[in-house]
């Protein structure tokens, strides 16, 4: 597969690490879209949220407690944050690493643009 994020995990290009166990890397994103937007993936390689598996079940879990740990220690739990996973072409996913976006920092808003 061998994605920009497999080559933040293998640090063979640098990244804005905040958070990194066995399984899990966590590290800003280089476009933020609100004050605090982290990138939290597994390890393991999963293209996209359709490829999950009943294997990866433990996994997806800590994707979810490392983004709660983030968000304590980013200052936002309090005021809220968002987390988004986007999946394939018509989800807006750009790499094709399974990938959470943790975002917050201020008021963000509604979902989705009014379709009106």
């Amino acid at each position: 597969m061998s994605t920009i994020f497999k080559k933040i995990v293998d640090k063979e290009i640098p990244a804005d690490i905040v958070y990194e166990d066995d399984e899990v890397m966590a590290f800003r994103d280089i476009n933020p879209q609100a004050p605090t937007h982290v990138l939290v993936i597994p390890k393991k390689e999963i293209a996209t949220a359709d490829d999950v598996t009943d294997d990866d079940a433990l996994i997806l879990g800590k994707l979810f407690l490392a983004a709660a740990k983030i968000a304590r220690e980013e200052g936002i739990a309090e005021s809220g944050y968002r987390l988004m996973v986007n999946c394939r072409e018509h989800g807006g996913q750009e790499v094709y690493h399974l990938h959470m976006h943790l975002l917050g920092g201020r008021s963000l808003g509604p979902m989705l643009a009014d379709m009106d």
